[in-house]
């Protein structure tokens, strides 16, 4: 990440959009873009504030006249290209528009009550591309298949990843039809087709990318973060009895690509200045990392603090609040930085563009109350949980409501959050 802490970021700094103050997610000291529809209307670009969206299309007369065209398409890809210093000069006009009152009498009429809006994804995603960065997971998976040498050996050199379908990604809430492909249960001789029956979610990180980087030239790891325009949660649904069988020798598959999804609010790399820290430090052994991807921010990280939670028919029905079932942090969970991870992305030469999507992998961490996933939580299956209306999972059943969520805080900043990255599982469409 580029850029130094300015007026935006100021704790004391306040709005006339009375519901922003103290939001759990979006204070006037966040400002998330993100693309939504209401009235009727198509769609259109918003900042998040408070329990409200400032309509961009309707702000437009108070907004740098050269913005304009990109803030007027139904997309955020030509404005995330445009670079950080557009950003951060957005940035600042939108929080003095939201902070000063002598804008209140005419904005106030391009606000939208969020209840009221349907949010799309932010970018048409060109490339998705997910990580496998969260050191804790790749352990844990690795150890119920290889006790002996849970992490192959290139694990601590390589920022391991694979190509997605970025043609099923979707923003939150749209519902998780159970995949069907084949599986071969252990004790079958051959394998059967059907619907999946150890369906799971991925707790993650995502990163929308901003300015790319033309074929044949890489990306290096110094300037890796001019190239973030900003982060979401992922979770990258997966069919884990699919991916068992499939995924030798080239990877995932069909366990993966049937849905993807994202929080629908780009929280930007300016927003989230204050809450930078240090990744934990290499444990005594391990490799550095090769001089292409040794990254010289003293605080390449994120403090945020990462949950997901279940909802059953059951849990609903009964008015109960959704259960937790993993709270944690995302930088100890990872073993390499956003930073590297484009870097390495980049390295061949592979080209990024505005609004490819970036996934970390599962992040888990050290601790049993922060795996990241239920095929960990459950022991693949052997350990399954027990939920408080006495309900068990070892994997998703229909009905679930998967939720994710994300919180940045740190002394003397104003806490963000991420917004809600939601997902129903339905049996069939």
């Amino acid at each position: 990440m580029t850029g130094a802490l300015d007026e935006t970021h100021d704790p004391r700094r306040t709005s006339w959009v009375e519901s922003a103050q103290g939001h759990s997610d979006f204070p006037v000291q966040n400002l998330p873009l993100g693309v939504f529809s209401a009235d009727g209307q198509g769609r259109r670009i918003g900042v998040a504030i408070g329990d409200f969206i400032l309509d961009l299309t309707q702000a437009a007369e108070f907004l740098d006249e050269e913005w304009r065209d990109e803030l007027a398409h139904p997309v955020l890809n030509a404005w995330l290209a445009r670079g950080p210093a557009a950003h951060t000069a957005l940035r600042g006009r939108l929080s003095e528009l939201l902070s000063d009152e002598r804008y209140r009498g005419d904005l106030e009429m391009a606000l939208i009550g969020q209840s009221e809006a349907r949010m799309h994804l932010p970018c048409l995603v060109g490339d998705y591309t997910d990580f496998y960065v969260g050191i804790h997971h790749a352990t844990n998976v690795g150890r119920q298949f290889r006790p002996d040498q849970p992490l192959l050996p290139n694990y601590k050199y390589v920022p391991i990843g694979y190509h997605g379908r970025a043609s099923s990604v979707r923003a939150s809430g749209e519902p998780v039809i159970r995949p069907s492909g084949q599986r071969k249960p252990p004790e079958a001789d051959e394998p059967v087709y059907g619907q999946s029956r150890r369906l799971d979610y991925e707790l993650e990180l995502g990163m929308w990318i901003g300015r790319g980087n033309r074929l044949g030239e890489p990306i290096q790891v110094g300037e890796a973060g001019e190239h973030i325009a900003g982060y979401c949660l992922l979770n990258d649904w997966s069919a884990r009895d699919l991916q068992a069988w499939e995924y030798q020798p080239l990877g995932p598959f069909l366990a993966k690509n049937f849905l993807t999804s994202v929080s629908p609010w780009v929280i930007t790399a300016d927003a989230l200045l204050p809450f930078r820290v240090a990744q934990p430090p290499r444990p005594e052994g391990d490799p550095q990392p090769l001089p292409y991807l040794r990254d010289g921010n003293p605080a390449p990280g994120l403090g945020l603090t990462i949950e997901a939670l279940i909802s059953t028919e059951r849990m609903r029905a009964e008015s109960l609040p959704p259960h937790r079932l993993s709270h944690g942090n995302a930088a100890a969970a990872m073993y390499w930085s956003a930073a590297q991870i484009l870097a390495h992305h980049s390295s061949n030469g592979c080209n990024l563009q505005p609004g490819d999507l970036i996934g970390t992998g599962t992040l888990s961490t050290a601790e049993d109350s922060g795996l990241g996933s239920l095929l960990e939580i459950s022991r693949g299956g052997k350990r399954p949980l027990t939920l408080p209306t006495g309900e068990e999972r070892s994997f998703l059943e229909d009905g679930d409501e998967l939720i994710l969520t994300a919180r940045a805080e740190a002394d003397g900043a104003v806490p963000i959050g991420f917004g809600e990255c939601r997902g129903v599982v339905v049996g069939t469409a």
